[in-house]
């Protein structure tokens, strides 16, 4: 088994957590500390269990869409209480209501545009858990649900840096595709093939985000997790697909590292080999081909970007494969030498990628993630 094939999928990169851990206050650097640490826990329980690849019996599959929202009461018993149930009306509860929303649209946008059957493509059922901890810096798919913390509401407002992980439905949707990578491409979390996995949520994270606001590719943000920072940070968001490294420099969190190109490709051993960094690189190949193609980004480019996904991209796949691979499910749903195949062409172009071309230069050896950034924060050394 793969020991990477089902990390806790953070949302948060570790690298913007130890930023915050080395330059916030003591309050936010507690915080920070905490979440990593919590993150890491969560980890290396994912790890000790089997191979989750068919339903857990929690997980039923079911006629169709089924989603409960769970209430974890500032606990970290999962999955806590049910609060809201598929088909019941909103509650007084604005996060419970984001997470079902959230996951509702995520379940449609899968259902209606691509065929699929809930993330496992059997009717799974969609299980989210709000209030997960206290001051919890982070949203996840822990291989079986999804898991929201409240950001930093209880710290003084001049100190808080995050809202509630709720609040941006694109961090849902983000999430939540981890679970159908899960299931079809098992995407190594390490690396190229990690930051493909990074990619691949970032894509159908902004088309739910589109969908839901019947955004033209050129009418969206590309924006990754607007309205999740506060506004004590310099910065709109914690990605952007259409300018990578560009999306926050703030004297806490730090400079948003991600580079739109291959030839600012970052060969780094933390963050499971850069796995939230170097996503931006094929972020902008998906930006740029939608754009190209006009209308509505998940038609098309989501099409294309979907099938790869279900039936072409592998395990180990890396940024040419995925390259060569969108390129010929383009000929394959559109035509040879169609203008939709033209537009992936010019996407992989314009981050330095010639679809059949070479391979990429290779990388560093992966890192730990959360856990080498705890390490060095707290100064331990790894047990043997």
């Amino acid at each position: 088994m793969h020991t990477h094939n089902h990390p806790i999928n953070c949302i948060v990169p570790p690298y913007m957590l130890e930023d915050i851990a080395t330059k916030g206050t003591k309050s936010q650097r507690e915080l920070a500390i905490r979440t990593l640490k919590t993150s890491e826990q969560m980890r290396g329980q994912r790890r000790a269990l089997a191979d989750f690849s068919g339903a857990v019996s929690r997980f039923a599959a079911v006629g169709g869409k089924e989603r409960i929202v769970y209430d974890a009461q500032n606990g970290s018993s999962l999955p806590g209480t049910p609060v809201r149930n598929e088909g019941d009306g909103p509650t007084s509860d604005v996060t419970v209501n984001e997470a079902y929303d959230g996951s509702g649209a995520t379940y449609d946008l899968f259902n209606d545009i691509y065929n699929r059957n809930s993330i496992d493509a059997k009717g799974m059922r969609l299980d989210s858990t709000v209030h997960y901890k206290k001051g919890y810096d982070n949203a996840f798919w822990d291989g079986e649900q999804m898991v929201y913390g409240d950001g930093d509401e209880n710290l003084p407002v001049s100190e808080r840096l995050f809202n509630r992980f709720t609040i941006a439905i694109d961090i849902i949707g983000h999430e939540l595709t981890h679970g159908v990578t899960q299931f079809e491409a098992k995407l190594v979390y390490s690396q190229q093939p990690g930051a493909l996995n990074e990619s691949m949520s970032d894509v159908f994270g902004s088309l739910v985000k589109q969908r839901t606001l019947n955004q033209r590719a050129d009418e969206a943000d590309w924006i990754i997790g607007a309205g999740l920072l506060t506004e004590n940070v310099n910065g709109i968001g914690i990605r952007t697909m259409k300018a990578p490294g560009t999306a926050y420099d703030d004297p806490v969190l730090g400079k948003d590292p991600q580079p739109g190109h291959m030839k600012d490709y970052v060969n780094t051993v933390s963050d499971n080999g850069g796995v939230h960094i170097n996503s931006g690189i094929p972020n902008r190949a998906f930006y740029v081909t939608a754009m190209e193609l006009g209308g509505y980004a998940w038609e098309k480019a989501g099409q294309i970007w979907y099938v790869t996904l279900r039936d072409k991209l592998g395990a180990n796949s890396k940024f040419q494969d995925c390259a060569n691979l969108t390129y010929l499910t383009a000929s394959e749903l559109y035509g040879n030498g169609s203008l939709e195949q033209k537009a992936v062409k010019k996407g992989w172009a314009e981050v330095g990628l010639t679809v059949d071309g070479s391979t990429p230069p290779p990388t560093t050896e992966p890192g730990d993630g959360c856990l080498s950034s705890l390490l060095r924060l707290i100064g331990a050394a790894p047990e043997k």
